[in-house]
């Protein structure tokens, strides 16, 4: 996982319009600040970096994703196209497709899970009538000696959605500290196997469709191809 937190770092752009701005995000990155005021933050960096282009304008975050997850992430060109973009991710408009390795053989060839689930706090998470449904379909592409290569898509956008259910289903993430414990699993992996391999959405003025992908992350091609 990548600790670089040089301000002067540059987060690669895989696309580009008049309205919004995709990147490429690190693992290890926030994309905006906690509580504890972290100043290297993607939203940080990618302003920095665009208002050395010669940008002046405020690049604003429609979406998340954790801090070890990598991959495809949408910033808009102000506070209009910001709401414009955000009201599709309201209305599960956008798409969204992940890799995940998870712990042990997953050999159905696809699946969905279902469930409600409200986080608590930063350790726990709980599931009863009050919280909120969340819907995940996903296939699997490989199934290894101890884990599987699976192709994820989230319908819905509850935090943490695909780490929690897959933790439920009794198959965790690599990397999985937080609904699970990674001393019961042989495999280690330096952060959640998690990757935003591809988004797709419509030009909030446009409505023309757009679908940007990103490169599998070079620590989970290694991980891989040892194992």
């Amino acid at each position: 996982m990548s600790h670089d937190k040089s301000p002067n770092r540059v987060i690669p752009v895989l696309y580009e319009d008049d309205c919004t701005v995709v990147f490429d995000k690190p693992a290890g990155l926030l994309v905006v600040p906690t509580p504890a005021r972290e100043k290297n933050t993607l939203a940080t960096l990618a302003n920095i970096q665009f208002k050395n282009s010669g940008s002046s304008e405020k690049l604003l975050p429609c979406h998340r994703l954790d801090r070890e997850t990598s991959g495809v992430i949408i910033f808009a060109k102000g506070e209009k196209n910001q709401t414009l973009v955000m009201h599709q991710f309201k209305k599960m408009q956008v798409k969204k497709r992940y890799i995940a390795f998870i712990h042990g053989k997953l050999n159905r060839g696809s699946g969905e899970l279902r469930s409600y689930i409200r986080d608590l706090d930063q350790k726990k998470y709980q599931k009863n009538s009050s919280a909120k449904f969340a819907l995940t379909r996903y296939n699997v592409l490989q199934v290894k000696k101890k884990f599987s290569v699976l192709e994820v898509m989230p319908l819905t956008g509850r935090t943490n959605q695909i780490r929690i259910q897959f933790s439920e289903l009794g198959h965790p993430l690599l990397g999985e500290r937080k609904y699970a414990f990674g001393r019961d699993y042989e495999l280690r992996f330096r952060r959640v196997a998690l990757h935003a391999a591809q988004i797709e959405w419509q030009h909030p003025v446009s409505h023309k469709k757009i679908v940007v992908e990103a490169s599998f992350p070079e620590d989970m091609e290694k991980f891989l191809k040892e194992n």
